[in-house]
């Protein structure tokens, strides 16, 4: 049995609103790995390295996880940096009505610690990851960026489905394929 790196994710459609964050932290000169728009998503578990013999187990899991739940809304509002403004590492998006993520994010962690993967410590933080900071080379020029959108309300996004994603690292940008994804 072969392996493959995977997360279980939401997809979320990158807006005109942050397409402008993206742009000016693009030309901010920081050293910042922006997400491209097309592989926008919340994370909800990164399962790391995962053999193939698990995708049924997955599945029926990521199934239980959206049972009694019906497709809903959430608002993208507010960005903020992990860990810290003294020391960036994670540019993100904050979530409101997020009550729903929360629940699935938990159901998955107790499911998937059940096969073997490693349950999750912290707390789940749902949010929508835009940039990865490399170095603090114009810290100065992200905070301002962070000011200026600090209070935006962005898009309601109506949440209808879970996805199980593949990621494979390349040096121009990880690619994403779907290999299950469960609707709600």
């Amino acid at each position: 049995m072969s392996k493959f790196r995977a997360f279980i994710a939401i997809d979320v459609e990158q807006s005109s609103q942050i397409t402008d964050i993206v742009n000016d932290l693009n030309n901010s000169g920081a050293n910042i790995k922006l997400v491209k728009p097309e592989n926008m998503h919340i994370t909800i578990k990164f399962l790391g390295d995962t053999d193939e013999k698990f995708v049924g187990r997955i599945r029926e899991i990521m199934e239980k996880s959206v049972e009694n739940i019906e497709s809903f809304e959430i608002k993208l509002k507010s960005i903020g940096v992990f860990p810290n403004q003294d020391y960036i590492k994670i540019i993100w998006i904050g979530i409101e009505q997020y009550e729903k993520i929360v629940e699935i994010a938990k159901k998955i962690n107790k499911g998937l610690s059940k096969i073997g993967f490693k349950k999750e410590k912290r707390e789940f933080s749902p949010h929508l990851t835009i940039g990865r900071v490399k170095n603090s080379k114009n810290k100065d020029k992200i905070l301002h960026i962070i000011n200026r959108y600090e209070n935006t309300e962005f898009n309601t996004y109506k949440i209808k489905s879970i996805k199980l994603i593949k990621s494979e690292l390349r040096s121009k940008g990880p690619i994403y394929t779907t290999i299950e994804e469960i609707k709600i």
